[in-house]
């Protein structure tokens, strides 16, 4: 019996590690672990607090998520290319990733501009229903894939301020002839009503203003633009920011380095820009307030609304804008119309909810 029991013995252990002695192993056992080292370029300066933080802690997020597995250096804008230059540096490969803001590609692609902000239009909360859940991501990267990327929402400030002013507005004569920084479609906007839009990376605003080289520009809200210290290049700062009512940042990856990743990495880069998006609009949320008492307490920044018949002059040339980027083919035709119809459902409801609490309150 003894004998027997030894054989048996043998026979199963031979059968657990195929005969030869050694552990069977499957090939995820043996795969060797890949690391992936990527840059990530943005338009924004190095470590500005809201827009540049916000890149640094997604590198940061997903080396912690990977592992290391994933690790992002971050360069900020003329670190590696201009801020500007960002959309093609990441297309061509020069870099696997970047973060900036759709509006700035619009001389590229035109309909870019309804990712980012549309005068008049949607906020952030609105975007991000639109983005995630009305197709609005789907139609996004249809929009890029000719550029070789793959974008991500990551970011949103929430509601901005009109901008600095070195005059004051009393009218809408006052807009004519007035050189302002402001991107997108609220740059041709202005253009319409007299003035002369003026495109600048936010490395280059301050000085432009000083020196006056433009006469009012718009950057963020409250806790940006005191971190740039505009109010000391500016008298006046102007509300509501009918131009960028819900801005969002994007990430984009080039489509070959997206590819080359496992599937566990490219849902933690889906996972983390979504974490990014929403602490960005948190941040800013939790900062513009005190931010805002301290220019206006501490500074004697004079915060001023813009006039009725100004906004309604905007908001009628905006309808006129929006509309004519819908020309420009069949996929920006789509892109408007998707746009649209969900802002006015979201604005049907919100009348009942959000915006019926908030006259409530």
């Amino acid at each position: 019996m003894k004998s027997i029991n030894i054989v048996v013995m043998a026979m199963i252990l031979a059968g657990c590690t195929g005969g030869s002695g050694q552990t069977q192993t499957t090939a995820a056992d043996t795969a060797e672990v890949k690391n992936y080292r990527w840059k990530m370029i943005t338009t924004w300066p190095k470590n500005l607090p809201g827009l540049g933080a916000a890149p640094e802690r997604l590198a940061q997020k997903l080396r912690v998520m990977s592992a290391g597995r994933l690790d992002i250096k971050v360069y900020g804008a003329g670190e590696l290319v201009g801020a500007l230059e960002v959309f093609d540096a990441v297309s061509q490969g020069t870099a696997q990733m970047g973060h900036g803001a759709a509006y700035y590609w619009r001389g590229k692609i035109p309909a870019a501009a309804f990712f980012a902000t549309v005068p008049f239009g949607m906020n952030a909360q609105e975007m991000n229903g639109w983005l995630h859940y009305g197709g609005g991501l789907e139609l996004w990267r249809e929009l890029y894939a000719p550029f070789n990327l793959v974008p991500f929402a990551a970011g949103n400030s929430g509601v901005q301020m009109a901008g600095w002013f070195n005059k004051e507005i009393n009218s809408v004569d006052d807009l004519k002839g007035l050189k302002m920084r402001i991107p997108g479609l609220g740059g041709e906007v202005l253009a319409r009503a007299g003035g002369t839009p003026v495109v600048l990376p936010g490395g280059e605003i301050y000085t432009a203003l000083q020196t006056g080289v433009i006469d009012a520009t718009e950057w963020v809200g409250p806790y940006n633009d005191l971190a740039f210290s505009l109010h000391t290049a500016a008298k006046y700062y102007y509300y509501p920011g009918w131009h960028e009512p819900g801005p969002t940042l994007e990430a984009m990856v080039n489509k070959e380095a997206w590819d080359s990743l496992p599937a566990d990495l490219q849902m933690m880069i889906e996972v983390a820009t979504r974490a990014i998006n929403d602490d960005m609009l948190s941040e800013f949320t939790a900062r513009n307030n005190a931010a805002l008492v301290t220019l206006v307490q501490e500074h004697g920044v004079q915060l001023r609304r813009l006039p009725d018949d100004v906004l309604v002059k905007l908001k009628a040339i905006s309808k006129e804008v929006v509309a004519e980027a819908a020309l420009e083919n069949e996929l920006a035709e789509r892109i408007h119309n998707s746009y649209t119809t969900f802002q006015q459902d979201v604005a049907r409801y919100h009348s009942y909810s959000e915006q019926a609490y908030l006259n409530a309150r």
